[in-house]
């Protein structure tokens, strides 16, 4: 008869699973990818880097699954800020300024997860999430054009350009470890005039 994991291990398995998680995101912000490497994770968890196999069969797992923990939580942060009380353009100033404000006070992360050079699961991960920040951009861009706040245009298309050029944009500033004080109100400034939001110059 197979084994059958009880309720009881199968929640201390999953708190397990969620520290060495913790522990590689702790690892990611520090060090980028690089550092990641099972024993680390294992030794900042606190564990036998055997039972960090136990949930990962290897690095390249490990480190697709740490993208899309900590790239679903800048997602969520992303969407929650689209959804703020105020006008459209307040909501896209509101998305452009979390998403790169998040970036900066954490610039090693930010770099890791936009550019870093990592295993080809990383990557793909990497156009999954691009899509769904084109998303929540696209869907407040969709009801602009609806309403006539904006002019027509593909919403898809122009948030996956915004999405693209805000990324880029940062890389330097995140690979630097520092950031102008014009950094922010330059890619509000950039997103309103692709937009075509009259006046971007003065948002």
């Amino acid at each position: 008869m197979p084994y059958r994991q009880t309720p009881a291990v199968r929640a201390r398995l999953d708190a397990q699973r969620d520290v060495v998680l913790e522990a590689a995101v702790t690892l990611l912000a520090d060090e980028g990818y690089a550092g990641c490497s099972m024993a680390a994770v294992a030794a900042t968890a606190g564990i036998a880097t055997g039972s960090v196999y136990r949930h990962f069969s290897s690095k390249a797992e490990l480190a697709a699954e740490l993208f899309r923990t900590v790239v679903s939580r800048e997602v969520a942060a992303v969407s929650e800020a689209s959804q703020r009380p105020g006008d459209l353009v307040e909501q896209v100033v509101a998305v452009v300024e979390t998403f790169a404000g998040r970036a900066l006070k954490s610039p090693r992360l930010a770099y890791a997860l936009l550019a870093e050079p990592v295993d080809p699961a990383v990557d793909a991960e990497r156009l999954v999430f691009r899509e769904a920040f084109r998303d929540v951009f696209a869907e407040r861009i969709t009801e602009g054009v609806e309403s006539g706040v904006l002019p027509p245009q593909d919403p898809r298309l122009t948030a996956s350009a915004l999405v693209g050029a805000g990324a880029e944009a940062l890389i330097g500033p995140l690979a630097e470890g520092a950031a102008s004080p014009d950094t922010i109100p330059g890619l509000v400034t950039f997103t309103l005039r692709a937009l075509g939001v009259a006046h971007a110059g003065d948002a």
